[in-house]
């Protein structure tokens, strides 16, 4: 592809963080706007079961690696830069700068015609210092991007508002479940909330920016808000009956991330960020984006229709990403060894088998339907204790749910599982992403035996990490037959339960 006229020209787009929640929405977009893709993941396997997967080139690789990152970059015209190191730890800063660094510096050694970048809306007069730790990385990395020589348009957001974003599950979920909230000061601040919908829509379009355009635009919604305003607003939206919002001085970013994370899906160590974002006003100072890519009639939506939408994707169970799509820091990424022996030390296993009154198709339903509101199965209190005991040392816990009521994917977070492999109908491994001492998987086969009749199989494994792994393991064995046993029978029942496949109206294909 040869000139700058980018007008009626369609182009080669890399997209990375396509595993995370914008990244998997604007793939799509990009497709049907006539663009080629090209995703940039360090887990591939997570993007196999998308829908738009076969339509889109998918390398391996890590931003923070140049070799990795020039590979990807070859011959592509737009690159669109969606990672960042949130939740990750007091390292983040440094993380998000040498990923910056390394993409900026390919970028340009690529001959990339626009970078596309993703970040926060900063507080208009406040010192770069005095921002908190997400804002100043994110507005750090955005200068970077500036810097690298390539023309780059920077799009600068406050909350975002869309049916799985972490913004919008934490104003759900507080709202939905606290009829009378003591909140933080924060809720009295200024914000100028957008539609996913408003940024997609900002994102695809600036891929045709004209050559000399190098700069940040601020993108927001109609409305300016305080989050007091957005939680009583939604309530209305919702149907819900008003809520009474007290706000008190006295709860730190800290005490507030952990207040957060107590009601809330959301973990505090991604709370906590978001909640930090929110001490300074954040209010767009200028709309001046609409002279690349005009407002369609309509847009950019309000905040009630905003909700109304997100509201109803989620209702519909078409939820088609998550801010729990990306994987959580710290947790395991390797899959599960193919060799059963695991030459690299002990690898301790749980297995269940049990007869199935009920056909293979109907077996599998319940498997792949595990989770979320439908539980695990055994035990509910002690599921629900280990989840209590993931969120106080930091972890996810269980209340991620699923993205899809009925259908899982290869990459989906699970309650504090992220599916690893999943065979239609035959397969189902699930790795652990609470805080352990090891590492571990947890199997379900729907199988069918030489005679013809269904079985259930099940297994956990665990790979002890030191002696407080061999402890822990053998600590939690004597539960084993409750939890695990209980849980394959339990499966079986209700697989027996389960209407017959021809009694159902057809599932829509994956």
């Amino acid at each position: 592809m040869n000139g700058d006229d980018t007008t009626d020209e369609l182009l080669r787009c890399l997209v990375t963080g396509a595993t995370g929640y914008i990244g998997g929405r604007l793939v799509p977009e990009l497709l049907a706007a006539g663009h080629r893709v090209r995703c940039l993941a360090r887990s591939p396997g997570k993007l196999r079961d998308h829908p738009w997967a076969g339509d889109v080139e998918i390398v391996r690789g890590d931003v923070t690696d140049d070799a990795s990152v020039g590979a990807a970059l070859r011959d592509v015209d737009v690159a669109y830069y969606l990672v960042h190191a949130l939740g990750t730890g007091k390292g983040f800063e440094d993380t998000d700068r040498r990923a910056a660094t390394v993409f900026a510096r390919q970028a340009r050694a690529a001959g990339v015609r626009r970078v596309v970048y993703l970040g926060g809306l900063t507080p208009a007069g406040v010192p770069e210092r005095d921002l908190s730790p997400h804002l100043r990385s994110r507005a750090e990395v955005g200068r970077i991007l500036l810097e690298s020589g390539v023309p780059t348009t920077v799009l600068r957001a406050a909350v975002i508002l869309g049916s799985g974003s972490a913004s919008f599950e934490m104003l759900r979920y507080l709202t939905e479940r606290l009829p009378v909230m003591v909140t933080p000061s924060w809720v009295h601040t200024r914000i100028q909330p957008v539609a996913v919908r408003d940024v997609l829509r900002a994102l695809v379009g600036s891929a045709r920016m004209p050559a000399e355009v190098n700069r940040a635009f601020d993108i927001g919604g109609p409305e300016v808000l305080t989050y007091r305003d957005m939680m009583l607003r939604y309530a209305r939206v919702a149907g819900l009956p008003r809520r009474l919002v007290v706000p008190v001085p006295v709860l730190t970013p800290g005490l507030s991330s952990q207040w957060v994370g107590l009601v809330t899906p959301v973990p505090a160590s991604i709370a906590r960020p978001l909640a930090e974002s929110l001490r300074h006003e954040v209010v767009c100072h200028e709309h001046d984006i609409a002279r690349y890519v005009p407002d369609p009639p309509g847009h950019p939506l309000g905040f009630e229709e905003a909700v109304r939408l997100a509201l109803q994707r989620v209702r519909e169970a078409r939820v088609d990403t998550r801010w729990s799509n990306a994987s959580v820091p710290g947790a395991p990424s390797d899959p599960l060894p193919t060799d059963p022996d695991w030459a690299g030390g002990s690898l301790y296993t749980d297995e269940r088998e049990i007869a199935v009154d009920a056909s293979r198709e109907a077996l599998w339903r319940v498997v792949e339907g595990i989770g979320g509101e439908h539980g695990w199965y055994s035990f509910p209190l002690a599921w629900s204790v280990r989840g209590w005991l993931d969120r106080l040392v930091g972890g996810v816990g269980l209340r991620r749910g699923r993205r899809d009521a009925q259908r899982l994917r290869a990459g989906d977070s699970l309650d504090f599982w992220r599916v690893e492999e999943i065979d239609p109908g035959r397969l189902l491994r699930l790795r652990a992403e609470m805080r352990l001492p090891g590492l571990a998987w947890l199997e379900m086969y729907a199988e069918t035996d030489p005679a013809g009749r269904t079985r259930y199989r099940q297994r956990a494994l665990f790979h002890p990490r030191g002696l407080l792994g061999q402890a822990y393991w053998w600590g939690v064995s004597s539960f084993h037959a409750l939890v695990f046993g209980g849980m394959a029978r339990n499966i079986a029942k209700a697989a027996a339960q389960e209407p017959t496949a021809r009694d159902r109206s057809p599932s829509p294909a994956r």
